[in-house]
């Protein structure tokens, strides 16, 4: 095995290959899966892979902290910022889909041009 290397001695880190780190070491999608993020911790291991051009950083279980929620406010504004993306400059209507930036305007404004 390449990249097994727990001590850091070659790495720098502990570095494991894919599939053998240990249970307790999780990815930011592990965490994110089970709603948890870093939680501003340092990675504690590493998994190496495809001939060491792939790295994913792995992060203490018992150290992570919950997902943050977004206020009310704060999804109302988001609410607001991408109804704004869907809503055409030139007729004024929302439409079910993003006005493409290169065209400014929906497919209708635009001569049906996609």
């Amino acid at each position: 095995m390449v990249f097994y290397d727990p001590t850091g001695e070659r790495y720098g880190l502990p570095t494991y290959p894919y599939k053998f780190a240990p249970g307790d070491l999780l990815t930011r999608r592990q965490l994110r899966a089970r709603q948890l993020r870093p939680g501003g911790q340092e990675p504690a291991a590493q998994i190496l892979w495809r001939r060491g051009k792939r790295v994913a950083y792995l992060f203490r279980l018992d150290l992570a902290q919950p997902k943050r929620t977004a206020t009310a406010a704060q999804r109302a504004a988001i609410d607001k910022a991408l109804t704004a993306r869907r809503t055409c400059p030139g007729c004024g209507q929302v439409k079910p889909y993003y006005i493409r930036r290169s065209l400014g305007e929906c497919f209708d404004c635009n001569g049906g041009d996609h």
